[in-house]
């Protein structure tokens, strides 16, 4: 599922990236009118302790909202976000401070917990049955993905959720920027590739995790990949800005799947989307592989490795890049793929390119070997291989995650972890040894 977090400001051009699709009719609903009487609220399981609050119901009068209450009940806006204003509180064990972000399924909010005086992240599902629906699942997968993180290490954790208003609200411990935003605020420049290397050792390692549980993430970018602390510090170098600590989850359960269901429909966000899901051919655990990928070059090179917006283009980018596509894939190819290709099996480009501005902007990529070399100075051949393992067309011969983990990118020459530029990390609250310090 394509989704999209707030952006401050537009920077450059590749900033225009679709992040987000446009909402169709059928998410629009019905004007919803204002009961007669406040609706209660009914507070899920406190996931930590076990404990479920009763949290008593405030009725709405013209006196000035109390510090403990619950706001006026308003109704929510034509596409059924929750509408609140900064300051009020969402129970009265939520104070709202901030917006943080916003997508298709609702938006994310910034709350001070009052009663564990510490910051957390409350996303707010939209009041609409089929994302009702869907968080509910999310929600059983958090739960099931906390119960086996030991340490919570690998990914964000769930501390409770309620329903409040209509309203599924999950309530998540508050983590720092995304890889993606921090890129963005850093001008696009491109992360060390030492720094790679941890974020590309954690990445996988999440995902490995993950697999095993027999979960598929399907959405995994750099906007779905959290700093675990937010604070940069100044670099001297070209690379101005570097994140103080390495250490990093993934977020964003919304579209995971597990291995025994449908795998029939369309997944991931574009740039990030493997190539058996536009040729209609299925997809299962690989094409979480391929995201990750995708992702490693961005870290490495600093922008999308497919900057596109529709399927041949994009087919187009991925033989330009990595070579053409294999016939086998290309002959089971679903109907609706089959427009992107020409007889004998030969992709219609550019015979079938929408303008011009598209023509160029796949003539003007580089092959992956060439892409890496640009940006990469030790540890580029490792890289490459490593690559080029992971964007394989064919998903039964892409590397799985445990394989990946064991490729000399990350096993070979440890010591280079271990020069001057780099320093063992401070601890945590969470054990992790692969996090490191910047200094």
């Amino acid at each position: 599922m394509e989704m999209q977090r707030i952006t401050e400001l537009p920077m450059r051009s590749m900033d225009k990236r679709p992040r987000k699709r446009p909402r169709l009719t059928w998410d629009m609903p019905p004007p919803i009118p204002p009961p007669k009487v406040l609706p209660p609220i009914y507070c899920g399981q406190e996931f930590a302790s076990g404990v479920v609050p009763n949290y008593p119901c405030v009725p709405m009068t013209n006196k000035p909202l109390s510090r403990i209450g619950s706001p006026p009940w308003r109704p929510d806006d034509k596409d059924g976000h929750y509408i609140f204003v900064v300051g009020e509180n969402l129970t009265p064990h939520y104070r709202i401070m901030s917006k943080m972000g916003e997508g298709t399924f609702g938006q994310v909010l910034e709350c001070l917990d009052v009663e564990r005086k510490e910051m957390v992240a409350i996303k707010i599902v939209r009041s609409i049955p089929k994302y009702r629906e869907a968080a509910m699942i999310e929600i059983d997968i958090l739960q099931n993905l906390a119960r086996h993180d030991i340490g919570g290490t690998r990914c964000v954790q769930i501390r409770n959720w309620f329903e409040y208003r209509n309203h599924i609200c999950i309530v998540f411990e508050k983590l720092g920027p995304s890889l993606y935003d921090f890129l963005r605020k850093n001008s696009y420049r491109s992360f060390p590739i030492d720094l790679v290397r941890e974020f590309g050792r954690q990445i996988l390692e999440s995902v490995a995790f993950m697999h095993e549980l027999r979960l598929i993430h399907t959405d995994l970018k750099p906007e779905n990949i959290l700093l675990f602390l937010s604070r940069p510090i100044r670099d001297g170098s070209y690379f101005k800005n570097l994140p103080k600590s390495s250490a990093i989850k993934l977020i964003d359960f919304g579209s995971t799947t597990f291995e025994h269901q449908d795998h029939s429909y369309v997944v991931s966000t574009r740039h990030y989307r493997a190539p058996e899901v536009m040729l209609g051919l299925g997809w299962n655990y690989p094409c979480d592989l391929w995201s990750v990928g995708c992702i490693l070059v961005e870290l490495c090179s600093g922008e999308a490795l497919f900057q596109t917006h529709e399927n041949l283009e994009h087919l187009a980018m991925m033989e330009r890049v990595l070579g053409p596509l294999p016939q086998h894939m290309v002959i089971r190819a679903d109907r609706r793929a089959e427009k992107y290709f020409r007889k004998g099996a030969r992709l219609d480009w550019p015979e079938g390119a929408t303008s011009r501005e598209s023509i160029r902007a796949v003539w003007k990529l580089p092959r992956l070997q060439n892409l890496i070399m640009q940006h990469v100075d030790h540890s580029a051949g490792d890289l490459i291989d490593l690559l080029q393992g992971l964007l394989r067309y064919d998903p039964t011969e892409r590397l799985k995650a445990r394989e990946a983990l064991r490729h000399p990118f990350f096993t070979r020459d440890m010591r280079r972890l271990l020069e001057p530029s780099f320093k063992l990390r401070e601890q945590v609250p969470f054990p992790l040894q692969s996090a490191r310090k910047f200094i």
